[in-house]
């Protein structure tokens, strides 16, 4: 797999009434992102819900996104989690069903030491013979990978190929640019600063926008790569406020509540999310229609 860039979008989980997987939506969300010019698919991330979902749905949802895909752009599945053991379970699993790479988290709530950090994703990248894409996210995960491990990551273990980085500390993010291996990508975790990322020298991003906007934000980290800082700023302003919107409550719960809206899929969530409350639901509203999504 050639190195990442672009943008890769952070697939919502689509979710019938009833609580069972969508699979006809998220079949249909597939075609919709490659359509648009996404460069990879992420299924089973944090935007996913996949702390929802049972081991087999998410076998089974890694599964129709690579089915539905048929090879046209690489598959980033997530598979972490906070146990070592479940991580590995996990990770097996999406490499049989046929994910190009994985997505590991940091472990949440245990607030792992460095050597922690370390060990768990050397493991499960080694046992599994995968390629890997690591996500730091102390603001979900309540713990930080330092630069130093991050680097330690990818010169030691061949097959550690990225980082989403969401600390939104850009000088941690701009250490890890200045002194990583060679082919190693550099990938934001957080859609409003992906712009001053790419132009401090990383590749992309992993975005929860491009659920809703894939042709204009894919067109943004495009132009960025390029060097179109014109064309840049003006997509990265023109979504600016949705990227905010996004986060008017937990992540994915704005993202979903927007593509039921552009009439994708139903805006049903797992508890412990909740649906959208009302005065928020209308202010997403105003957002979406300013940009002509609804």
């Amino acid at each position: 797999m050639a190195r990442l860039t672009g943008t890769g979008t952070a697939l919502v989980t689509p979710f019938k009434a009833n609580g069972t997987i969508d699979e006809r939506a998220l079949r249909g969300l597939v075609e919709w992102q490659i359509k648009n010019k996404i460069e990879f698919l992420v299924p089973c991330g944090s935007t996913g819900e996949s702390a929802t979902m049972t081991r087999d749905e998410r076998r089974r949802v890694i599964e129709i996104v690579v089915d539905q895909n048929k090879g046209r752009v690489p598959v980033i599945a997530g598979t972490g989690t906070n146990s070592t053991l479940d991580s590995l379970d996990l990770t097996h699993d999406a490499k049989e069903v046929g994910a190009d790479a994985v997505l590991l988290v940091g472990p949440y709530y245990n607030k792992p030491t460095q050597e922690g950090f370390y060990r768990h994703f050397k493991r499960i990248v080694e046992e599994c013979d995968v390629k890997a894409v690591l996500y730091n996210v102390p603001g979900r995960t309540a713990s930080n990978m330092l630069p130093e491990t991050t680097l330690r990551l990818a010169e030691e273990v061949e097959n550690v190929i990225a980082i989403k980085e969401a600390s939104n500390n850009l000088e941690q993010i701009m250490q890890i640019i200045k002194y990583r291996p060679k082919n190693f990508a550099v990938l934001s975790g957080e859609d409003t600063l992906t712009l001053p990322i790419i132009t401090a020298g990383g590749d992309g991003v992993i975005s929860v926008v491009s659920n809703e906007v894939p042709k204009d934000y894919s067109d943004m980290t495009r132009a960025a790569l390029k060097g179109d800082l014109n064309k840049a700023k003006a997509l990265h302003y023109k979504l600016f406020e949705l990227m905010k919107a996004n986060f008017y409550e937990s992540n994915p719960i704005p993202v979903k509540t927007a593509l039921h809206m552009m009439g994708r899929i139903d805006d049903s969530l797992r508890l412990p999310l909740t649906k959208m409350s009302k005065p928020n639901r209308e202010k997403l509203k105003k957002v979406l229609k300013d940009l002509k999504l609804i």
